[in-house]
């Protein structure tokens, strides 16, 4: 018997069904592709938790008493949390404990963190990168083991708890370096900048290699700026994922012409280094709640465009004006959200 027909009719299903499975592989990751995770649009509270036991509260647009992350993200739009790490800070605030304690209130709110480590006792920024007070005198070697066992011991932590950290920063604002006078950066001599940075780096990948790490710094919209730093840091082969700025109006009425200018940079940094750039930290003046929201929505309209940056991070817009000795930024009056931040709303809900 002549089987040559059934044997055609076999080859041409083996066929079709090949056919339908690669189709079928290819149209269901594209399925998922399509829900893309969405913009960082996140907020650093740091301040927390201290506001809290200050007796700060605080109230959604119905006058009823909301915790604070939860409001954040409920009626302001925001869908991440930045959470500064300071070694050995008076009173606890901003120390692993209290870091973690914040992080678990973010992870129950799907909240998703970017951990922000300064390597100092209280704050590091280009006006001042102390060194924790436990690590002065150290040699170069054990300064570089104490930076990588203080993000490692932190980290850890989080992970042993299934902390969902996305982004890394190893040091804050570091544009005059971090842990003066060891890891200065002054024209073109980096010192120990690289190392100790290389220290923070490696150690975060052992923990979180998914996360990005950041190299942040401040005055995203000075061109200048960033042309010398970061090319300071390639001649010095400072390995890094991610660009982060700081960007904060001076003089605040020349806000309009600093944001067009941020753009630029945005642009310029990530073709001139390859690398994404993130908004680690943006605020306006407290009372200029309508101004910080066309200050958003130009920034995020220019995201639709051409998607320069890699997310916004508002910085403590829970605390009150005035507080800590002159805090200026806030975007919430007698603890209710103004509109600063309705952007983030408006675009979240999309």
């Amino acid at each position: 018997m002549n089987f040559t027909p059934f044997k055609r009719i076999n080859r041409s299903r083996k066929i079709l069904t090949l056919a339908f499975c690669a189709v079928t592989a290819f149209l269901i990751p594209a399925r998922q592709a399509v829900a893309a995770t969405p913009l960082p649009l996140g907020a650093d509270v740091g301040w927390l938790t201290q506001l809290e036991a200050e007796g700060e509260k605080f109230y959604d647009s119905d006058g009823k008493e909301t915790e604070c992350m939860r409001l954040l993200r409920d009626e302001c739009g925001v869908n991440a949390i930045r959470l500064r790490v300071w070694v050995d800070p008076e009173g606890g605030w901003n120390g692993k404990e209290d870091v973690l304690q914040k992080s678990r209130r973010a992870q129950a709110l799907g909240l998703p963190l970017m951990i922000d480590f300064h390597f100092s006792d209280s704050w590091a920024d280009p006006g001042q990168q102390r060194m924790p007070r436990a690590w002065v005198g150290m040699s170069l070697e054990s300064l570089r083991q104490a930076v990588a066992t203080h993000v490692t011991d932190v980290l850890s932590a989080l992970k042993a708890e299934n902390i969902d950290v996305r982004w890394v920063q190893v040091g804050n604002e570091v544009t005059n370096g971090m842990m003066l006078p060891e890891g200065a950066l002054v024209a073109q001599d980096a010192h120990h900048f690289p190392e100790l940075f290389k220290a923070g780096y490696d150690a975060s990948k052992k923990i979180y290699p998914d996360a990005p790490v950041i190299l942040h710094i401040d005055r995203g919209n000075n061109a200048d700026l960033y042309t010398w730093f970061f090319d300071l840091m390639k001649k010095n082969g400072v390995e890094y994922d991610m660009i982060g700025m700081s960007f904060y109006p001076w003089p605040y009425d020349q806000w309009k012409s600093q944001t067009s200018d941020l753009i630029s940079n945005i642009a310029r940094v990530r073709e001139r280094y390859g690398k994404p750039v993130m908004i680690c930290e943006i605020g306006l003046q407290y009372d200029m709640a309508d101004e910080c929201a066309e200050m958003l929505t130009r920034l995020l309209d220019e995201y639709k465009r051409s998607k320069p940056f890699e997310g916004i991070f508002y910085w403590e817009p829970e605390a009150p004006a005035g507080y800590n000795g002159g805090y200026d930024k806030s975007c919430f009056k007698e603890g209710r959200p103004t509109r600063a931040l309705t952007p983030f709303r408006d675009f979240s809900a999309k």
